[in-house]
């Protein structure tokens, strides 16, 4: 893992340091604390304590240890299972499970869980990342789908390649769109100066995004989100390039004061449902996951808040 640079956006300010980094470089705040503490982290060229709260305009160095060994054990939460044959897995994954073990992670990940509870996956592939065919990000929970044949692993790689695979996200957002439905055609790439972000930019990948707002807040409104394509943070950058990022989303401009007025330590944003054709069989399937927790708490209190 590479050096991280960082310079602290006005809508980051008063965020202490290590939530910052956690959520900026996808990395578990446990890991990111701890390297704090060993003096990895520089503040304006002075070492960072992880009590620290950043400031507009502050220049962050960051230096991930590495660990030669991850304990597997160590990787292991419990995951609930939607559905599984002896060609697929469909999970509900939790927020902060990574879907595959990677420098710098030291958290749970789906493979090594569903390992754990018994599943066997044998297909092609990279031995850490075997049977994955598509990603959410740590900070993202919801339905989501894993080869355990490699029958089923070259079908779903086929039919999310094809985008015939239909997958519903639902996310509360800063603001009301207008209009209040609608399609983002943008192209998404690595951000120009910040490789960590993602970015709309000239020449970039194809990425379309379907929205429509299912209920408006005084300060927000509950998308529906239907992706026709699957980059990396696609949601998150199309929302916040369209000024209306992922409540609770530091990293693409969210207003931290109202993730703290929620009690929401993550991006609000949620895998809902998933339709994808059998591998083996050819019959449509439906998955569907209901919001955790911590993301229905939030509604709650955004509504009650502007009764």
């Amino acid at each position: 893992m590479s050096e991280y640079l960082l310079e602290v956006e006005e809508s980051q300010e008063g965020l202490r340091i290590d939530a910052l980094l956690s959520s900026s470089f996808d990395l578990s705040r446990t890991k990111v604390a701890s390297d704090i503490d060993a003096g990895s982290v520089l503040v304006n060229g002075k070492i960072a304590l992880k009590s620290h709260r950043v400031t507009t305009g502050d220049k962050i160095i960051y230096n991930p240890i590495i660990k030669t060994a991850i304990n597997p054990a160590d990787q292991v939460t419990t995951i609930p299972i939607l559905f599984a044959d002896e060609d697929i897995v469909v999970i509900d994954k939790p927020v902060g499970v990574a879907v595959h073990a990677s420098p710098g992670w030291e958290g749970p990940t789906v493979t090594a869980s569903l390992s754990a509870l018994g599943h066997t996956i044998s297909t092609s592939g990279a031995p850490e990342r075997q049977g994955i065919v598509h990603r959410l990000d740590v900070g993202t929970s919801g339905v989501m789908v894993v080869a355990k044949s490699e029958l089923a692993y070259e079908s779903l790689k086929d039919q999310f390649r094809d985008r015939t695979v239909k997958k519903i996200y639902h996310a509360l957002v800063q603001g009301h769109p207008d209009p209040s439905k609608g399609t983002i055609d943008a192209p998404i790439d690595r951000h120009p100066q910040e490789n960590y972000k993602y970015a709309v930019v000239n020449g970039g990948k194809d990425s379309v995004t379907h929205y429509e707002t299912m209920e408006a807040f005084a300060g927000a409104s509950l998308l529906k989100i239907e992706l026709e394509t699957g980059r990396t943070h696609q949601i998150r950058v199309h929302m916040a390039a369209i000024k209306h990022p992922c409540v609770g989303d530091s990293m693409y401009g969210a207003d931290p004061k109202l993730a703290v007025k929620l009690e929401l330590l993550r991006q609000w944003l949620h895998a809902s449902e998933l339709t994808l054709r059998h591998p083996k069989t050819g019959v449509d399937m439906t998955f569907n996951s209901t919001y955790p927790q911590d993301l229905t708490l939030s509604l709650t209190r955004i509504a009650e808040a502007y009764k």
